[in-house]
C-alpha cells in the first residue's frame, strides 16, 4: 500500500508538472497572440490609409513607356565626328559668326544612371556680335541633333578685333569658348 501511495503521488507531481509546462506554454502563446494582434491591427490602419491606385493607372504606365522609348529613339544621333562637326561649322556660317574647332575629342562610352552613352566632345571659339552669338547658340541648343548639350559657355569681348565686326557701328564682337558634348546610347562608330 505504501508503493501505491508513492504511485499515486508520483504520478500526481507528474501531471501537476505537465499541466505547469502545458499551462505555460499556453499563457506564452496568448501573450504572443496578443502583440500579434496589436501588430495587425496596427498595420491595417497604415494600410487603410495608403490611397489606391488610380484608375487611369495602366494607360498613364503605357504614355510613361511610349515616351520613354521616343526619348531613347532621340539618342540615335549621327556618330560620324566630321558629320558633326561640319554642321556645327555650317550653323555658326548661317548665323554669321566666326566658328573655329579648337579640339575635339575621340567618342568615349559613360556610364550616368545605369545606361551606357557614347559621347563626343568639341571645343571650339566662336566670335561674332551679341546677336549673331545669340542666334547661333539658340541653333546650337535647338538644331536637328537632339542630344546636343553645351557643357561650357564663356563669353567676352573681343580684344583684337574692330567694333563693328558685324558691319554694324558700335556694334561689339564678342568671343564664345564653347565646349558642346553629343550623346548617343549607341557604340561610335566613326
Amino acid at each position: 500500500m505504501k508503493t501505491s501511495k508513492w504511485l499515486i503521488l508520483i504520478l500526481v507531481v507528474a501531471l501537476l508538472a505537465v499541466y505547469y509546462l502545458i499551462g505555460s506554454d499556453y499563457l506564452k502563446q496568448r501573450r504572443h497572440n496578443v502583440s500579434l494582434a496589436v501588430q495587425i491591427t496596427a498595420a491595417n490602419q497604415t494600410l487603410v490609409l495608403i490611397p489606391s491606385p488610380p484608375p487611369d493607372l495602366e494607360e498613364r504606365l503605357a504614355a510613361a513607356r511610349d515616351n520613354l522609348q521616343a526619348a531613347e529613339s532621340s539618342f540615335t544621333a549621327d556618330t560620324n565626328d566630321i558629320n558633326i562637326v561640319n554642321t556645327v561649322l555650317r550653323w555658326a556660317q548661317e548665323t554669321g559668326v566666326k566658328a573655329i574647332p579648337l579640339d575635339t575629342a575621340p567618342w568615349v562610352t559613360e556610364n550616368i544612371s545605369g545606361r551606357d552613352y557614347a559621347i563626343f566632345r568639341v571645343n571650339l571659339e566662336a566670335t561674332g556680335d551679341f546677336s549673331q552669338l545669340l542666334s547661333y547658340l539658340d541653333r546650337l541648343e535647338k538644331g536637328e541633333v537632339n542630344t546636343l548639350v553645351i557643357e561650357y559657355l564663356a563669353v567676352e569681348k573681343a580684344p583684337d578685333l574692330p567694333e563693328d565686326f558685324s558691319g554694324v557701328p558700335g556694334a561689339a564682337s564678342l568671343t564664345a569658348n564653347i565646349k558642346i558634348a553629343i550623346y548617343a546610347l549607341r557604340p561610335a562608330a566613326g
